[in-house]
């Protein structure tokens, strides 16, 4: 083979545009296979724009809060309400998903996190009465202990825990509940505040299940 240039000089420009080509080539977007791609999309269904940004997927059981007076925030910032709320309630919210909830997917007479996630959790603005008992205001972990007629609802103060994951022996206040059997399935776990005589009723409710705790202002 004849080199016009001398073979040195060949070799040297061939070298470099095989370089050129390489660098060339790494600046070209990736190929995405389909495999690829729908990978991605199954561990993060969000625009490719902000699969970079770390965002997380919404949960299952979305956390919920409850206050009492209902809707407090919004009547504060309108000037109707100008007093502390008497209780709030933070707690996430599995759903029924045609499953049977009470015997099955939650036990009797085992104690059940009232919710999903992170421990739920009540906090009292002031000082109140629960069944003649004086529960002093302040932030609280609130579980239950279900049976077919009846639930047992528990205060406890180890907070900023998940789920059951508490020290029990924090245990401060119970309070039993009749049941009151609905013929209409509540579809999401569900705590809700409602005006009585003395204060409030907090509803508790799931599945064809739910009860009250009454709370009244302290006197």
């Amino acid at each position: 083979m004849v080199y016009p240039l001398g073979k040195r000089v060949w070799i040297a420009l061939c070298i470099v545009t095989l370089a050129v080509t390489a660098c060339n080539n790494n600046d070209q977007p990736a190929v995405e296979t389909s495999s690829a791609k729908n990978n991605a999309d199954t561990l993060l269904p969000l625009p490719v724009a902000d699969r970079n940004n770390h965002i997380a997927l919404l949960d299952k059981s979305p956390m919920d809060v409850v206050y009492f007076p209902e809707e407090y925030p919004k009547l504060k910032m309108m000037g109707t309400l100008n007093a502390p709320p008497l209780f709030r309630v933070f707690y996430s919210r599995p759903q029924r998903n045609g499953r049977s909830i009470f015997g099955s997917v939650i036990r009797y007479g085992e104690p059940w996190r009232l919710g999903a996630n992170e421990a739920t959790e009540i906090e009292f603005f002031s000082d109140v009465r629960i069944q003649d008992v004086k529960v002093p205001k302040g932030r609280y972990i609130m579980y239950c202990i279900p049976q077919p007629e009846e639930w047992t609802i528990v205060f406890n103060s180890d907070l900023y825990s998940w789920g059951l994951k508490f020290n029990k022996e924090k245990d401060i206040f119970k309070f039993t509940l009749p049941v009151i059997h609905e013929n209409a399935s509540i579809e999401a776990f569900t705590i809700e505040s409602q005006t009585a005589k003395d204060g409030a009723n907090l509803w508790i409710g799931w599945d064809h299940s739910k009860v009250a705790l009454p709370v009244s202002i302290n006197r």
